[in-house]
């Protein structure tokens, strides 16, 4: 009976632990822009993929593959900094594509609990997102998702590596994009 009760108060003790500890959550945004341009006109903005001129904070695009699924991009940042991105998904006729980023520069490390911690230029993991285009009313809607982890994948992250700092940064990434993607449309 002893072994029993033992056994069950190990059991319990173990659960509790584990029931109690977590880990980093899938975080998801989702931003979406009104433009006063038809979807046709914004799409042409946006559908080479090779082509992320039309972010303000991307200084020059690489690309190898094209629009083809697969395609990888290297988009250099005017800091600096340097974002790779893979397509999985490219659909023409309903003007969208999905892409994943597959690596990211250091824009400096920490030292955090007893070791040195890279702080990526956007403060993330396993980072994919979609944009599409669709039409609404007499001008277009622009939507862009995005889903992924915070920087810190243990219990317990900085603060420069936690889920605020990660959708702060994401979130961010997705307006200014999308505001001047906005710009861009309606001048043309």
């Amino acid at each position: 009976m002893k072994k029993f009760a033992l056994t069950i108060s190990v059991f319990m003790l173990l659960w509790a632990a584990s029931a109690s500890a977590h880990g980093p959550v899938r975080q998801k945004l989702m931003e979406a822009i009104t433009i006063d341009a038809p979807p046709e006109a914004v799409w042409d903005v946006i559908k080479d993929y090779g082509d992320m001129s039309w972010h303000p904070n991307v200084e020059k695009t690489t690309v190898e593959g094209g629009n083809e699924k697969g395609a990888v991009r290297v988009l250099t940042l005017k800091d600096g900094g340097t974002i790779t991105e893979k397509l999985k998904k490219y659909n023409a006729k309903k003007m969208s594509y999905a892409y994943k980023i597959t690596d990211m520069s250091t824009v400096k490390t920490i030292e955090y609990s007893g070791k040195e911690e890279a702080v990526k230029v956007l403060p993330v993991t396993n980072y994919s997102a979609s944009i599409t285009v669709k039409g609404k009313g007499d001008g277009s809607e622009v939507i862009w998702k995005a889903a992924f982890y915070r920087g810190y994948m243990n219990n317990n992250p900085p603060e420069e590596l936690n889920e605020e700092a990660a959708n702060s940064a994401v979130k961010t990434v997705l307006q200014v994009g999308l505001e001047n993607l906005k710009k861009i449309a309606e001048a043309k």
